[in-house]
């Protein structure tokens, strides 16, 4: 527990260090943790439970805004399986070919289970992508989360398989959660909107873990499942907001652990290079995939990108392996690097997202096919002149309040087509649609009649890679005027510097609104 403090005060300092030059703040927790390692620290059970934690609390938060329906899409449970089989196959007759280092007289069984080990993507980054980005509810999100859950999937199986410990038959006793699910919506609308409600969301996340994992099942999955049950509840996005400090100050030490792992030597840093420089055939193989399927070669490329990972679960298959006699020591600590090089890769990568399929868009298009799933329809808003983009309780209240001077010019937008098809039904005039992508803004300036876009976004960088795509919109269709909301000052800062025409600080801005609407009444 005594170095406990120097942990997190590294951890925070290369974050902030990271952060500086634009990466995002893991990225420096990763280096933080082998730099701990290189420094004769090592990892503790204090610090690996904070980590089991923020794992239990992020994938309890994934089942909160999954539905069952996104695992049932062919491009999900077929996309994950074939892309799985290719993976093993084309890397597992790589690496039995390959005669230096750590490969040099690996049997094909073996090889195949390296390959194994780095098909998986990692959930942690994944999520933590598309949080950070705004685009949690993306299609692109969605699916990528769909494909990590059909591997986690697979995992059980291969874990029980693996260990000669098949679920135990009281397993069949979970579905008994399927009914209980009207007892935890209940304890939900009994729990307000503060510390009970917190409560109430490590409860179940715990509960879930520990139920499962005394069916020999995968707890995180317990987690998961368990976020699943209640995700149509109209507290469910609430509780995930409540949860979001807890479960990333728990990752924090998740990411540590990795670099703690180990220091390689320089011949198996060798092999870990070599495995992180084979990630853009691992991201091929998804866009191929997902195109197959029907998927845009955008939404494909941001899923894609968003799974540009080797896996935490690659140490468990590590691990297990290394305990079966099938490999050596050494191959958990290259793998351990091999996941966070990974991760230092993907991130500026993953950010730069937009730009990339902005600058190869005419040759990643070549791989679309003609037949688009129904998400993937083009919309229209119509002769729209305000456009209110990202339909939450914002922009909502915005939409309302606007409308009355507008009418039917106006159009919200938003990427959640569950959020849209509720605003339908009660008669706004709302399209689904992703602000970030310039394909969706293509199809607006076809016949243009924007004057004004209103910027609702869930976070500021959602804001800043929506304002860049309106601008260059702009740039074909005339003048848009532009604002946005924000938190702070220099986030306000920040937007007007990328072109963002006046922007609303809801923090200090929301006591006028409020005067406004008591003079209102007063009239």
């Amino acid at each position: 527990m005594t170095d406990l403090p120097i942990m997190v005060a590294t951890a925070f300092v290369l974050g902030v260090a990271a952060r500086f030059i634009r990466l995002p703040p893991l990225v420096g927790f990763l280096i933080a943790g082998f730099a701990l390692k290189g420094a004769g620290y090592e990892s503790s059970q204090a610090l690996q439970k904070i980590a089991d934690i923020g794992v239990t609390l992020l994938l309890f938060s994934i089942g909160l805004k999954l539905q069952i329906k996104t695992l049932l899409k062919p491009v999900v449970w077929a996309g994950a399986t074939i892309h799985m089989a290719l993976f093993v196959a084309l890397f597992g007759a790589l690496f039995y070919a390959l005669d230096f280092g750590m490969f040099r007289g690996t049997d094909f069984s073996n090889a195949a289970l390296i390959a194994f080990a780095l098909s998986f993507s990692s959930t942690v980054f994944a999520v933590k992508t598309f949080d950070g980005q705004g685009q949690s509810s993306s299609l692109a999100a969605s699916t990528a989360i769909g494909i990590l859950i059909m591997q986690d999937v697979i995992a059980v199986v291969f874990l029980a398989a693996s260990k000669g410990v098949p679920p135990s038959p009281w397993a069949l006793a979970l579905l008994l959660l399927i009914p209980a699910r009207v007892l935890f919506k209940r304890l939900m609308e009994r729990s307000g909107h503060g510390e009970l409600l917190i409560l109430l969301a490590f409860l179940m996340a715990f509960g879930g873990y520990t139920v499962f994992e005394g069916v020999n099942l995968k707890g995180d999955l317990g987690a998961l499942v368990m976020g699943m049950l209640v995700a149509d509840h109209p507290k469910a996005q609430e509780m995930a907001k409540s949860m979001l400090g807890f479960k990333d100050i728990m990752l924090v030490g998740f990411f540590l652990t990795i670099g703690l792992l180990g220091i390689p030597s320089v011949a198996d840093l060798g092999v870990a290079l070599l495995l992180v420089a084979l990630i853009p055939i691992k991201v091929a193989l998804y866009f191929g995939v997902m195109t197959r399927f029907n998927l845009r070669a955008r939404t494909s490329l941001l899923a894609s990108l968003g799974l540009s990972t080797y896996s935490e679960f690659g140490l468990i298959v590590g691990a297990l392996g290394v305990k079966m006699g099938w490999l050596t020591d050494q191959w958990l600590v290259i793998i351990a690097v091999s996941v966070a090089g990974t991760f230092i890769i993907a991130s500026p990568l993953n950010a730069a997202a937009n730009q990339l399929y902005d600058r190869y868009r005419a040759f990643l298009r070549r791989f679309e096919k003609s037949k688009r799933l129904p998400e993937e329809q083009p919309v229209s808003v119509g002769q729209a002149e305000v456009l209110i983009v990202g339909m939450g309780g914002l922009g909502t209240a915005a939409y309302d309040a606007i409308v009355e001077d507008f009418g039917a010019r106006v159009c919200g937008i938003d990427n959640n087509r569950q959020t849209v098809a509720r605003h339908v039904e009660l008669g706004r005039n709302v399209v689904a649609g992703d602000p970030t992508d310039l394909d969706f803004w293509d199809r607006v300036s076809r016949d243009h009649t924007v004057k004004v876009a209103m910027l609702a976004l869930p976070n500021h960088e959602a804001n800043l890679a929506a304002t860049e795509e309106i601008r260059k919109f702009e740039e074909r269709s005339g003048e848009t005027l532009l604002t946005a909301t924000a938190r702070f000052e220099d986030e306000i800062a920040e937007l007007k510097e990328h072109g963002v025409d006046e922007a609303f600080n809801l923090n200090t801005e929301a006591g006028a609104g409020y005067a406004h609407l008591v003079r209102k009444l007063l009239r």
